[in-house]
């Protein structure tokens, strides 16, 4: 098991490769209108300044659809369609460039409906992400396990996959879905037994930046761990921008990810004489830009700081009126309190692994 997004099959959407082993990459979704340009580039650029590798949009009319084009001449992260009812809209948006689309073939209609899509993908070798989602399960799937279940999920979306076999396609991501964290764990450890496809891993509605957070970091991160999972998204409701930064820092924490500057700051205590919690915050804000791989501490006291700033590459402790900064574990100066965060932007510009 733990060797399943090393063993799945290379998708290419766009300029990214997906499965085969090659990293997981990081993908979020829109929530402007799509048709209006502007507003979705502008969009798109923030999320790819953040570090979104894969790009989302809806298409839900013609309208939509005709703007990708225009929306791809401005962007260089690949373009996906997410097409949930009309199968034209799927063809159109392929006329119009998309890297790969979403379906659900089960939404689309009939089969007949599918192959059209299907005919369009295959003569521009354009990736299908089949996605199933845990709240448009059939009613065949209901009756059989009693009920919406993993178990359901997972038959729903192979039976998806094998109608597109069955059509002479195999250039295919799957896509499980679930607001039930536990449902999405069992749901993917049953599927990556099944298919070597690559998947893409979410908790979908998962809720607001906090709940979401909390909820997407539980369940993906289990289901990562165990080697499960091509690519990514944090579904929250909130500016797609926070789904990227949680996606990369969820990445990076299980060991799947390098590059980007790691903070660890104490959780304050009495001791705790400076306004920890706005400075942490502040740092987190100042590394963000920088491509260091590297830890940054931040600390609420001269008693405790140096030492736990120790395994920390960079450190800042604070005291009454000043604060220490502190490198590889020793403290190099001392500087007024209100003069920490530029102290260490100076020692972020001059840093030399």
């Amino acid at each position: 098991m733990a060797m399943h997004r090393e063993q799945t099959k290379t998708v290419q959407i766009g300029n990214k490769v997906i499965g085969g082993g090659n990293p997981v990459l990081v993908q979020s979704m829109t929530n402007t209108a799509t048709q209006d340009i502007n507003a979705t580039v502008e969009q798109i650029k923030r999320l790819e300044a953040a570090g979104c590798e894969i790009v989302r949009c809806t298409v839900p009319d013609l309208e939509a659809a005709e703007a990708l084009k225009e929306i791809k001449k401005q962007i260089s992260v690949p373009l996906v369609a997410d097409i949930h009812f009309d199968y034209k809209m799927a063809i159109a948006a392929m006329e119009n460039g998309a890297d790969k689309i979403r379906i659900n073939p089960g939404n689309i209609g009939s089969s007949d409906k599918v192959r059209k899509v299907v005919c369009v993908a295959k003569e521009r070798n354009i990736p299908i992400r089949v996605g199933v989602n845990s709240g448009s399960l059939e009613k065949p799937f209901l009756e059989k396990y009693g009920g919406v279940t993993a178990e359901g999920i997972v038959e729903s979306a192979l039976e998806k996959v094998h109608l597109i076999e069955d059509m002479g396609y195999d250039n295919l991501v799957i896509s499980i879905k679930s607001s039930n964290v536990l449902m999405c764990i069992k749901a993917h450890e049953l599927l990556a037994e099944k298919t070597l496809y690559p998947l893409h891993v979410g908790i979908t509605e998962s809720g607001t930046v906090w709940s979401g957070n909390i909820k997407s970091a539980a369940g993906m991160g289990i289901i990562l761990y165990q080697g499960i999972g091509d690519t990514i998204r944090v579904s929250l409701s909130g500016d797609p921008v926070e789904e990227v930064k949680t996606a990369r820092l969820l990445l990076r924490t299980l060991g799947l990810r390098k590059g980007g500057i790691e903070v660890v700051s104490c959780p304050t205590c009495g001791r705790t004489k400076i306004d920890l919690i706005a400075l942490a915050n502040q740092v987190e804000t100042l590394v963000a830009s920088y491509p260091l791989n590297i830890r940054v501490a931040v600390m609420g006291c001269v008693v405790n700081g140096p030492g736990e700033a120790k395994e920390a590459d960079l450190g800042i402790a604070g005291g009454i009126g000043e604060g220490l900064l502190i490198k590889k574990g020793e403290i190099i100066r001392k500087v007024p309190e209100e003069e920490l965060l530029a102290a260490l932007k100076e020692e972020l510009d001059n840093w030399k692994a």
